[in-house]
């Protein structure tokens, strides 16, 4: 069905409520979502927090943000159907807060509505409604978290946690946070020191199968802002731990958007506008318990890189390739594996870079039109968490006589020459450093 078919026969999305739970120091919570009377979403969620653990004796003070972890986390579940009307059982939010999130489900679907062909506007695509004895969130405690030397570091398993890592513990008592551990997560916290599951912050976040089922049958799907959910789930990690820091490891780059002139941005949660947005929210309305940032935002991609090539420990254990994330391996084959490949070869030699990657990305012919989207020779950039245009065209430089008999080197090289005149083709190179 389309979209506007969709919305005419489920009008209704409903984020019912939630359950929780404390099992020695891991704690359960489950989210009970539905649309219409017969489709129901119950995902749960465990926090296994282990040594850190440091749970208030009234869990009670903890409801406030778990309410607001289901604000982030109905967005996978209300993208199925793009109910118009969003009611909101447990309770009410004010007008600024509606506002907030409103603009936070409009950019942070940005990339879903472009994909799915989806032709709605800020002011129509959804409107909220609250159960009729719902208090105001208001009401709601939150638990303060003073200051302390601690620092908690989300660890995706690329290299720019890598780099907040390694630089962060030389200052600071570091903490790693790792979302659903895999190869990559759990070989780099090794490397940084961190090898036993006691050593880390977990979150085991399921998705559920029921929307699963429902995405098979042809229901809309599509991309969703997952770092505003990390980001709200950081404030658990902060009230259980009473750590307030969390260093995130988002760059510059986030800030630009996938689609040119549009607000269209696969990285819209880790641009620097929702960092501020999400700051200013958990400041006015959740007792400033938590302050979240990006240690690497000042950066550019090459600038990380070049930190990066300092940790070789790490080159053959980080992973960024979502394609191949299950496996523990670099598909060789996506926009994100072959920026990866450009971006740290002005840095790492050849044979080592091969050797990481299995394969010589630059001889991979067939990968000639991410490269396209990837230097801004195509109009559209990879939906995907890749530099700015300007970032991956300097790398290209860095690299034309090192690697100038690779393939996609040589079709960089003549894609330039025939879109440039002789003039405008001096001046571009004489940007590159």
């Amino acid at each position: 069905m389309s979209f506007e078919e969709l919305r005419k026969e489920y009008p209704v999305f409903s984020y019912n409520g939630y359950s929780y739970s404390l099992e020695g120091q891991d704690l359960t919570i489950q989210f009970d979502f539905s649309i219409g009377d017969h489709i129901r979403f119950t995902p749960t969620m465990v926090l296994q927090a282990g040594r850190y653990a440091q749970y208030p004796a009234d869990l009670q003070t903890l409801e406030g943000i778990i309410f607001h972890l289901g604000m982030i986390e109905l967005i996978s579940y209300w993208k199925c159907t793009c109910s118009p009307t969003l009611l909101i059982r447990p309770y009410r939010l004010n007008e600024e807060e509606q506002l907030w999130w409103r603009k936070l489900y409009w950019y942070g679907l940005g990339e879903f509505f472009y994909q799915n062909h989806i032709d709605t506007n800020h002011e129509k695509f959804l409107t909220f409604a609250f159960g009729e004895e719902a208090p105001m969130v208001d009401t709601l405690a939150y638990p303060h978290v003073a200051e302390s030397n601690r620092v908690i570091v989300p660890i995706g398993g690329g290299k720019d946690s890598v780099v907040t890592l390694e630089e962060l513990r030389t200052k600071r008592e570091v903490v790693p946070f790792i979302i659903n551990p895999r190869g990559a997560t759990l070989a780099c916290a090794e490397k940084a020191g961190f090898p036993n599951p006691d050593d880390i912050l977990i979150l085991k976040r399921e998705i559920s199968p029921r929307l699963l089922e429902l995405n098979k049958e042809g229901f809309l799907n599509g991309h969703t802002p997952f770092s505003a959910m990390l980001a709200f789930y950081s404030v658990l990690i902060s009230a259980v731990t009473g750590i307030r820091e969390v260093a995130l490891s988002n760059e510059s780059s986030a800030n630009e958007p996938t689609i040119p002139g549009t607000h269209i941005n696969h990285q819209y949660s880790k641009s620097l506008e929702f960092e501020e947005d999400f700051r200013y929210y958990v400041d006015t309305y959740m007792n400033r318990c938590n302050h979240y940032y990006s240690y690497l935002r000042p950066l550019t991609e090459l600038q990380i890189a070049e930190r990066f090539a300092k940790y070789p420990q790490y080159f053959h254990v980080f992973k960024s390739c979502n394609a191949g994330s299950k496996e523990d391996k670099w598909c060789g084959r996506c926009a994100k594996c072959l920026f990866a490949y450009i971006i740290l070869s002005p840095f790492i030699d050849d044979p080592t870079m091969i050797s990481i990657f299995g394969d010589d990305l630059l001889n991979r012919t067939e990968l000639a039109p991410i490269l396209d989207q990837l230097t801004g020779m195509a109009y559209v950039k990879p939906f995907d968490c890749v530099g700015t245009i300007q970032e991956v065209n300097e790398a290209m430089h860095r690299i034309l006589e090192s690697r100038k008999d690779k393939a996609l080197v040589k079709h960089y090289i003549n894609k330039q020459l025939a879109m440039l005149d002789d003039n405008m083709l001096e001046e571009y190179y004489n940007m590159a450093p």
